[in-house]
């Protein structure tokens, strides 16, 4: 059984020879760019250069030496394009590490603080000296809202202004790219598409602002749903008639929990998102052979019915440490319909904070409960941050086959 088939067996609740495992094949799998040359130093592998791929998380490109020493499954689409070395720049990791950040991304140092701008010039982000990531400063719509310009308007937007190059889209490029991947990987592979509704409204109008939208002017918060949903709809169109076939699923994100619980209530999904949801995920299994992964943080057990019933396949990063997120209630609950696509280690508090053979119990207990009858794809429960230990990193993942 190669990765690609073992994934698609994950998701199909099919038995696998192992358990499936993603590192790095999306945003929220990942290793902070401080975290991997300690770990790539660690295995004794040879030094390579650094490529913070997203740069507001400062994230690292994971080299195929590390994908290969702990036996992962998956890859992201980016990788097809990510490696030519006239789309990366040189720059500087709070800690002092050089690395390389893309081209495209406008980093500016003020006094204090690096700043990322739009194209325009405006600060979307910034970076205060002591900070590891960068954080939103600009809300486009915070005071004042256009719905006939929210295409131009997330340009001025820190997560949708410098995930991907400026301009129009290369449909010709980006399939070849695509191809060209396929053809020489049989990990699976994960399109990142996107399509968020409830955060983007966040993005443009600041959580407090939106949530208020939704509860006080739902008139307003439909009309700027269903605009987005229209863009979402034509892009995706555009997106999955590039690279449909060569890639095995689609990732859309929507982080509806916090710590505590849902962000909104049940009634309120049903009434906004349900719906829409729905349609932006049929619409990507009608045009492409997919799989369809909701990334959505935070504890989200009352809402799992509903986003099952919207059409998910998989959910991630399935957080553990927050309320009504135990994995055992979980898997007896949903395990039949879904596909818990992380969960596999704690990131909050047992991952930075263990021994690594506390590290290793803790992932066996956790596998132990959520691969029974296929469904499960192991993550650890979200990006490997800049505190995390090689020792502990590499006994996460060999303890998966010890």
């Amino acid at each position: 059984m190669n990765s690609r088939e073992r994934v698609l067996a994950a998701l199909e609740h099919r038995e696998t020879d192992r358990t499936a495992v993603d590192f790095s094949g999306h945003r929220s799998s990942g290793i902070a760019a401080i975290a991997y040359p300690k770990l790539r130093k660690y295995l004794g592998l040879s030094h390579k250069p650094i490529r913070v791929y997203d740069v507001i998380q400062q994230l690292a490109i994971v080299d195929e030496d590390v994908l290969d020493r702990f036996g992962i499954d998956t890859i992201e689409l980016g990788r097809g394009f990510a490696l030519d070395e006239k789309s990366w720049s040189p720059w500087t990791l709070p800690d002092g590490t050089e690395c390389f950040v893309p081209a495209w991304t406008r980093l500016e140092r003020e006094e204090g603080r690096w700043v990322i701008r739009s194209k325009s010039g405006r600060v979307l982000a910034h970076m205060p000296d002591g900070a590891l990531y960068f954080e939103q400063t600009y809300f486009p719509f915070l005071n004042e809202d256009d719905l006939n310009a929210i295409g131009a308007t997330l340009e001025e937007c820190m997560w949708t202004a410098v995930a991907s190059p400026p301009g129009p889209i290369d449909n010709e490029a980006l399939c070849e790219g695509a191809r060209q991947l396929r053809k020489n990987t049989d990990r699976a592979i994960i399109g990142l598409f996107g399509g968020n509704l409830f955060e983007i409204g966040q993005f443009l109008y600041r959580n407090d602002q939106f949530m208020m939208m939704l509860a006080g002017e739902p008139q307003r918060a439909h009309q700027f749903l269903d605009k987005l949903v229209e863009i979402h709809l034509a892009n995706l169109e555009r997106f999955l008639g590039a690279v449909g076939e060569h890639i095995d699923i689609i990732l859309f994100g929507d982080d509806l929990g916090m710590q505590t619980g849902a962000m909104i209530s049940p009634a309120m999904y049903c009434e906004f998102f349900k719906a829409r949801h729905k349609l932006l995920w049929n619409r990507a299994k009608e045009l492409a052979d997919v799989k369809v992964m909701l990334h959505c943080c935070g504890g989200v057990r009352e809402l799992l019915g509903h986003l099952i019933e919207a059409g998910i396949d998989a959910i991630n990063p399935v957080q553990i440490s927050c309320s009504g997120m135990n994995a055992s209630e979980l898997k007896a609950e949903f395990g039949r319909e879904l596909t818990f696509w992380g969960g596999g280690c704690d990131t909050r508090e047992v991952l930075p904070n263990s021994t690594p053979e506390q590290v290793a119990k803790h992932v066996k207990e956790q596998v132990e409960i959520l691969k029974k009858d296929g469904g499960f794809v192991f993550q650890q429960v979200h990006n490997i941050l800049a505190n995390v230990t090689a020792e502990n990193i590499v006994a996460m993942f060999d303890a998966l086959n010890a």
